[in-house]
């Protein structure tokens, strides 16, 4: 082999492969955040704080995620990076919590993915009933794998059809519900007849608008995906920003326009709202109005394939995380390792061996240590917000400082400074009230509230922990690089 020939096969075998489509970064960018979340979790939050609370609850945590994809769209097409936020935190404000966001959002997805393999295998219960959970469990890890070890492109292709059957389904139950609820002859689905019952539209008062929207938050968590898929786009500085623009949009239909829907058709008082079981989901109940009667399974199997998604894409993410975390020194070099199809496939195997592992401590004992890892994952989205909205924050400055002129980024996020700074604080506050309950009981729930925020103090400690132990420093932004460097 000739010296070229080395050169060639060393760089082949640690750099991925730019293979996302527009086409397919457009759907991550929608299908994202559609998740149970927003088909199951929307009823409760209806029945905690009425129909005007939710709507309000959803708009702030919307604006509050506006601002954040626009953070990480100025990033991402200034510099597109698979380490996304270890990368921006890393060269802008500390390398220290670049370090710890890394391994805060691959063991957020790692968990993530072993829910969702939870999850599945009990929705495929429903039609057969008498099948034993590691059938489902084999059956999806394999998919998983397998989808994902093929190629970028192939992951790319299956989270397209995904995510398009779910935004098909929503846009669908939108006008379904609009015309229920404004052109049917039914007296139980007419107008704004159930904004005005009891104490509505804000039930429980304005401070209940805090319970949904702590809910709200957690139904948004996976818009940031498109800031990891940004570093295998095909073009990431046309693409991104397209994709960047339509957030706001997408965040008004598909969230904010099926809660309205919801809010016409079903009262906020009925207790079928606070389920989580699919038969009396709200797009349920919607499609049962119309006379559709396997309405039941059809939702099933649309929460099965936003279940899916959610474990696809998590599987992704955790990957090419752990990808960077290798090629950075930060776990042995053989998980930087890519294969000829652009796959990081020891990354790859070791995220799926960790994910089947959290899935199997579900099953044995008394599901306590899994259930810890699951709360700690459950905070790890907003720890990433977190960093999105500093980091954002310090590139801008430190861009400024270094006579950077705003015309020629790719694209320009608006409302700098005081956006970031804005979802800075509203992220700190969903943080804070994870578990606000435990703390207004007669007596404070102490095993609630370490259940609730284990995570944090897991953060803490990688962050620290690699402070002290690298003594790094927080980035002069006078002189810190701007510099593109492709993965």
């Amino acid at each position: 082999m000739t010296n070229t020939s080395k050169v060639e096969s060393a760089q082949h075998d640690t750099t991925l492969k730019r293979n996302l489509t527009p086409r397919m970064l457009n759907m991550i960018a929608i299908g994202g955040a559609i998740g149970t979340g927003i088909f199951l979790a929307s009823g409760n939050a209806i029945a905690t704080a009425g129909p005007g609370g939710t709507l309000t609850a959803y708009a702030l945590m919307g604006l509050m995620v506006y601002f954040l994809m626009t953070s990480l769209g100025e990033m991402s097409a200034f510099m597109p990076s698979t380490g996304s936020f270890y990368v921006y935190a890393s060269r802008f404000v500390d390398p220290a919590l670049g370090y710890a966001l890394g391994w805060n959002y691959w063991y957020n997805w790692a968990i993530t993915v072993a829910s969702e393999i939870s999850a599945a295998s009990l929705i495929m219960r429903y039609w057969f009933p008498e099948s034993g959970p590691f059938i489902w469990c084999s059956l999806f890890v394999l998919t998983f794998f397998s989808i994902n070890a093929l190629s970028a492109r192939a992951f790319g292709e299956a989270e397209y059809w995904f995510s398009f059957i779910k935004v098909s389904t929503i846009v669908i139950f939108i006008v379904v519900g609009l015309c229920i609820a404004f052109f049917a002859h039914d007296v139980l689905t007419t107008g704004f007849r159930y904004w005005t019952i009891g104490d509505g539209p804000f039930h429980n008062g304005y401070g209940a608008i805090f319970g949904a929207f702590m809910i709200a938050g957690y139904s948004f968590q996976g818009t940031e995906l498109i800031g990891i898929a940004a570093g295998e786009s095909e073009n990431p500085k046309t693409t991104i920003p397209k994709a960047v623009k339509q957030v706001f949009w997408r965040i008004l239909l598909f969230f904010i326009l099926s809660i309205f829907v919801i809010t016409l058709i079903i009262p906020y008082t009925s207790p079928l709202l606070k389920s989580n079981d699919v038969n009396v989901s709200p797009f349920t109940l919607v499609f049962k109005e119309i006379g559709i009667g396997p309405a039941a399974s059809i939702m099933n199997a649309v929460i099965l394939t936003a279940i899916l998604s959610a474990g696809n894409s998590g599987m992704y993410a955790a990957t090419r995380m752990l990808w960077y975390l290798g090629k950075q020194g930060h776990v042995p070099k053989l998980f930087s390792y890519v294969n000829k199809r652009g796959v990081p496939f020891n990354a790859l195997l070791a995220t799926t061996l960790i994910s089947l592992l959290a899935f199997l401590s579900s099953l044995f004992g008394n599901g306590t240590v899994y259930f810890w890892l699951l709360n700690a994952s459950s905070l790890s989205g907003f720890i990433a917000w977190l960093g999105i909205a500093i980091s954002h924050y310090r590139f801008r400055k430190a861009y400024v400082l270094q006579g950077g002129d705003l015309s020629k980024l790719p694209y320009v996020a608006r409302g700098y400074p005081y956006a970031p700074i804005l979802a800075f604080a509203m992220c700190l506050i969903v943080i804070g009230g994870q578990n606000y309950q435990a703390f207004v009981k007669e007596q404070i729930d102490w095993y609630g509230i370490f259940v609730s925020y284990i995570g944090l103090p897991v953060f803490i400690v990688l962050w620290f922990g690699y402070k002290w132990s690298r003594k790094t420093k927080v980035v002069d932004l006078r002189t810190c690089s701007l510099a593109y460097n492709k993965d």
